[in-house]
């Protein structure tokens, strides 16, 4: 009763501002957070033949409980999402595929090696994303694959991120949902190259060729994600922010922001306006980064903040893909998802509860005195209330009581394995 009562006094002082609630909330439940499945098992996926992370990519932590097969993955997302409010989707890396024991090398993969996770999405009602895997392989030890100046490993790359191209086209086609399918590659060098241009070239010639059949967008939707440096890849990046800007603009590509992928002094919230005037989508995965691409889970920091404002200021909420990217071993990996994806929820409604149209006003009327007035106070207004009767409306645990369930599912599953 007292949660009703909260929400009911944070209704009318919302209302004050023409901010009506109950439409918030509507709005609220039809956002999808891609949820990336990668953080249940330290992104070892289930190859036959495993590999050590590579790619500039660690995980830190040894906390016990580690997903260690499809089944234990599937069911510690399960108990994650029963505990986030919303509809959301699961995004899959290649090397989650299941192959009966067999090894398959990457560029063999084939819809048949996902037909669990599709059944296990049908049965939930959601979407799943895709990404290929051009890390943690023999072919990429040496920090190269696309960009490879030896044309046979060139080519084992591309036709890997082809064949997974027809991974998230099955996945559109049986879920009813198009699947974004994402291309992250380490490539570049520790020191200063002596060439840029040449490995550039070649990515570009490999992403022609990956992107040569046309694809239905309604079952696929093609993604490219950028990198300022990586572990390994200090000084240069053959795919850099503005080869991949350029390619998408040029080729009709979502282009992919990841929080953690840019210096430290830049923030993706201040390119998403700028972006959105040129391309009809983007993509983002969140993530948050403490002094490197270190993928800690999200808070409901700032930035977190101000990526959710402009989507609401630039209504933009139907043309940005929202996924997540972090991976934390030192803490409770069912946790981690619940915290980080509950905080993007957060954030996407603090920024929906904000009187962004008459802050847009007191800017055109240069009256930045009201309006870094008015922005500060709504830090405090009575948000909290609103949450709570969301969580409470969608059947998940109000406030921190969702950490009893996770105990408890630590309890009687994760200390067990």
């Amino acid at each position: 009763m007292k949660i009703q009562e909260n929400y009911e006094n944070a209704k009318l002082a919302y209302e004050k501002w023409g901010i009506n609630t109950d439409k918030v909330l509507e709005v609220l439940k039809a956002i999808p957070i891609s949820i990336h499945c990668w953080q249940g098992d330290d992104i070892r996926g289930f190859e036959i033949k495993q590999n050590d992370l590579s790619g500039g990519i660690d995980v830190t932590g040894n906390y016990p409980g580690k997903a260690a097969s499809p089944e234990q993955l599937r069911n510690d997302l399960e108990k994650a999402l029963s505990l986030i409010p919303g509809k959301h989707r699961v995004n899959l890396h290649a090397i989650y595929a299941e192959t009966d024991g067999k090894v398959i090398e990457r560029d063999q993969l084939e819809p048949k090696y996902f037909q669990n996770w599709v059944d296990w999405a049908k049965k939930l009602g959601l979407g799943l994303d895709f990404n290929p895997t051009l890390f943690s392989h023999e072919k990429a030890a040496d920090g190269l694959t696309l960009s490879h100046p030896n044309e046979d490993i060139r080519e084992f790359w591309i036709n890997h991120c082809i064949a997974s191209r027809k991974i998230g086209e099955y996945f559109g086609r049986e879920l009813g949902t198009p699947c974004l399918t994402n291309i992250w590659i380490p490539d570049g060098y520790k020191d200063i190259p002596s060439d840029r241009m040449t490995p550039r070239v070649r990515l570009k010639e490999s992403l022609d060729k990956i992107f040569a059949e046309e694809i239905e967008p309604s079952f696929n939707i093609d993604a490219i994600e950028s990198k300022l440096f990586g572990i390994g890849s200090e000084s240069y990046v053959v795919g850099s922010h503005e080869f991949y800007l350029g390619y998408a603009l040029k080729n009709d590509k979502l282009c992919l922001l990841d929080t953690g992928h840019f210096h430290p002094t830049e923030t993706v919230s201040n390119k998403i306006s700028s972006m959105l005037l040129y391309a009809d989508q983007l993509a983002l995965h969140v993530s948050r980064p403490v002094r490197w691409d270190s993928d800690h889970v999200v808070t409901l920091d700032d930035e977190l903040r101000e990526i959710a404002l402009e989507l609401v200021r630039c209504n933009a909420l139907d043309k940005v893909k929202l996924g997540l990217d972090f991976f934390d071993a030192s803490i409770n990996r069912v946790a981690a998802w619940v915290i980080g994806t509950r905080n993007m929820i957060k954030a996407l409604m603090y920024a929906l509860l904000t009187p962004v149209d008459y802050l847009k006003d007191l800017q055109e009327k240069g009256q930045f005195t009201e309006r870094l007035a008015i922005m500060e106070e709504f830090k405090t207004y009575p948000f909290g209330a609103v949450w709570d009767y969301y969580c409470e409306s969608m059947g998940v645990p109000v406030k921190e009581t969702w950490l009893d369930e996770i105990n408890k599912y630590e309890e009687e599953v994760l200390s067990k394995r």
